[in-house]
């Protein structure tokens, strides 16, 4: 009876002296290469976007729901039209939400119903940034339609991140020449690299003025006239293996 605790003993021994021979076996592989040096480095490129996005709400509300509906219906009508007038098609226009609810009146104890609200979120964007003014204008005036909102987007993105991958390389390259010739050797190929790349948040978006406040101003500028698009940065980061001579 008591050789099986003893053959259960040596067992155990020999499991922890295998691993640890493992553990040592990895800790070597992932120990430094001789004769090369690891370098991290950061680039950046900063892109002129490609694309606006101009958000917008439709929401009316009505006595009945049928006539809240109509109303609705006309004024995205109206929305509809105003992009074809700028040489958009209608359909390059997309729904983020949609909704009817009644509205009611909770001034007293037992509430009354008073309407009916239709509300509706949408995005359309816009490759020619000559385009912007007409149509947020063009919003502005209609009654039905309010909070706009401009941003900017690069849709065209893999460019960009090629050009700030390149950029890494290049200041990771020069890093290790540096460390290279700084112990009197001399840089050698290039023998492993890890590539990450990030995209900048995108620009918060800009509110639009009320209706009533741009038809006031019809003669006034319009608050992005004149001013260039913000610039949308991408980043890389490289970690570079170098061989030296």
């Amino acid at each position: 009876m008591q050789r099986i605790p003893r053959l259960l003993a040596i067992l155990v021994l020999l499991f922890m002296s295998v691993t640890a021979s493992t553990l040592l076996a990895q800790d070597r592989a992932s120990g430094p290469t001789p004769n090369t040096v690891s370098v991290g480095a950061d680039g950046k490129y900063e892109a002129e976007p490609d694309t606006a996005v101009v958000q917008f709400n439709i929401s009316v509300q009505e006595d009945t729901q049928q006539a809240a509906y109509a109303r609705a219906s006309r004024a995205a009508d109206q929305v509809r039209q105003l992009l074809r007038t700028n040489g958009l098609d209608p359909k390059q226009a997309q729904v983020g939400m949609f909704s009817v609810q009644p509205v009611y009146d909770y001034k007293t104890a037992k509430r009354k119903l008073v309407g009916y609200r239709v509300d509706t979120n949408i995005s359309i964007k816009v490759k020619d940034f000559s385009k912007i003014g007409p149509i947020t204008q063009g919003l502005g005036e209609m009654d039905a339609a309010g909070n706009q909102s401009l941003s900017y987007t690069l849709d065209d993105i893999d460019a960009a991140k090629i050009k700030a991958v390149e950029d890494a390389l290049h200041r990771a390259h020069e890093i290790a020449n540096a460390v290279a010739g700084a112990s009197g050797r001399s840089l050698g190929d290039l023998s492993f690299v890890s590539v990450d790349t990030f995209e900048q948040p995108r620009p918060r978006p800009m509110m639009m003025a009320s209706p009533m406040a741009m038809k006031a101003a019809d003669s006034v500028a319009a608050p992005t006239e004149d001013f260039g698009a913000q610039k949308i940065t991408v980043t890389a980061h490289v970690n570079a293996l170098y061989n030296l001579k």
